[in-house]
């Protein structure tokens, strides 16, 4: 093992080796996929003789908000604090920005460490052996595809569901994924984002109405389960959502919960994701854009 590190800026001719990174450490993500986050964020990697043994991304949203994510140290590299190092310069990059990620059991002392505090929870729901069945919208309510003059409305709603600025995230995200629009007499107020993802595919984002019994938010994750019935699919959500037994009873059963955690930077403190909005996220786009 070298005792020399260094570090540096991600560019993206690091994509194969940090693929190879979460290969081996049994993360479902294709080379596509890192593609695409490593687009739309900046980041770090640490290197030695072997080549890159470490990677962090994050990604910044409007003036005064981020997240950051692809934390990632080789596990026999791990314990020479290289993931702390790369945490620094990934927070350093983003300044008083106030900072969201997605934290497993094993990363969140070193994250509490650095300033973030728990504010909810993500559960991980994904399989191939679901049957959806129905569910019913109301009256003046329906879903139809998404049309190219949607875009701004969407940006629009997943902006007020995160909280986040979805200005540029989401139309990066429409151009490698299939959509559907929830339609209230002529208004759209809702959408659900599909794409291949890791082992198959993913739903999300998921916006809709906040509801009590996220009929809405259903209606459009069942649409996408009824089409694609034996593909394997994945969905992340809140655990606020209430969608956790919902998905279960459907065939989705949940494999993972992460902890999801900010950190308050100059401009104050943040809501944890726009939940006094008169429209949810119900399910995220991914765990490092969130």
């Amino acid at each position: 093992m070298s005792d020399s590190i260094t570090y540096r800026r991600f560019t993206h001719e690091d994509i194969a080796a940090a693929h190879a990174l979460t290969v081996e450490l049994k993360w479902p993500y294709r080379v596509d996929d890192w593609r695409f986050v490593a687009l739309l964020g900046v980041g770090f990697v640490a290197e030695d003789a072997s080549g890159v043994i470490g990677t962090a991304l994050c990604w910044k949203y409007g003036a005064d908000r981020a997240s950051l994510g692809m934390v990632i140290v080789s596990p026999v590299q791990q314990g020479r604090g290289i993931g702390r190092k790369l945490m620094e310069l990934v927070l350093e990059e983003l300044g008083g920005r106030v900072t969201f990620l997605h934290a497993t059991v094993a990363g969140q002392p070193l994250y509490e460490k650095l300033g973030f505090r728990a504010v909810g929870t993500l559960d991980q729901h994904q399989g191939a052996a679901f049957q959806p069945p129905l569910v019913s919208l109301p009256p003046g309510e329906r879903l139809r595809p998404l049309g190219s003059s949607d875009t701004a409305r969407l940006v629009e709603l997943a902006s007020q569901a995160s909280g986040l600025d979805r200005g540029e995230v989401l139309p990066a995200l429409l151009s490698a994924a299939d959509g559907i629009a929830l339609d209230r007499d002529g208004e759209l107020v809702g959408f659900a984002l599909f794409r291949r993802f890791g082992k198959g595919f993913a739903i999300g984002p998921v916006v809709a109405p906040a509801s009590e019994d996220s009929s809405r938010a259903k209606a459009l994750i069942r649409h996408w389960l009824a089409l694609n019935e034996g593909v394997f699919v994945r969905i992340d959500t809140p655990g606020e959502s209430g969608l956790t037994e919902w998905l279960e009873e459907l065939g989705l059963p949940r494999v993972d919960t992460v902890v999801k955690m900010v950190r308050s930077g100059a401009v104050g403190e943040a809501a944890s994701s726009g939940h006094d909005a008169p429209y949810l996220q119900y399910g995220i786009i991914n765990q490092a854009i969130c």
